[in-house]
């Protein structure tokens, strides 16, 4: 799991763990992927090579099962008496589309050759593999999950003086709550 933090920014991960409990139907729209232009082979080939230095393939790794399993799910709330067919087929499933979740990371790679030239690219390259983006590589993910945790403890501790306010400015209006 600490890897998939090299790759996400706080927001993301929030994000993602957030919609992650939410049956597919309660999630929100997602909004159209933008048009991509077709990066240079050489923007491609490091744009992956950043993504496995970062092992952005573990934040995906289970999209095939995890999809099939969640489809399956929602099929059987309204279709009980299929069950077992129905777990028979998500095997059959997930074993056709094995292997899909590579799509993932190409799809990434063409995103960060969008993002940035070959020169930066390169140059991000050269970066990570250095002492420093060595460092970057190693730290970042414990640094993003302090952060988060310090995150949580804050919005705890400010949702407890928000309701106070609430309280106080009801009291004001001689309700109490």
């Amino acid at each position: 799991m600490k890897s998939v933090f090299r790759m996400l920014p706080a927001a993301g991960i929030v994000l993602a763990v957030a919609l992650a409990g939410l049956p597919a139907g309660a999630q929100p729209q997602q909004q159209a992927a933008p048009t991509l232009k077709p990066g240079s082979p050489a923007a491609i080939a490091a744009a992956k090579e950043i993504l496995a230095m970062k092992n952005a393939s573990a934040m995906y790794a289970n999209a095939v099962p995890n999809i099939v399993q969640q489809t399956k799910d929602t099929l059987l709330q309204t279709n009980l008496n299929y069950q077992k067919d129905l777990n028979e087929v998500a095997v059959i499933v997930a074993q056709k589309l094995a292997g899909r979740e590579k799509e993932i990371g190409d799809g990434m790679a063409q995103i960060y050759a969008n993002e940035f030239t070959e020169q930066e690219l390169k140059d991000l390259v050269t970066f990570y593999k250095s002492p420093l983006g060595q460092k970057l590589l190693a730290s970042e993910p414990r640094a993003i999950q302090f952060s988060m945790s310090y995150m949580n403890q804050w919005a705890q501790q400010f949702a407890e003086i928000v309701n106070g306010e609430f309280r106080a400015e009801m009291r004001k209006r001689g309700k109490q709550i």
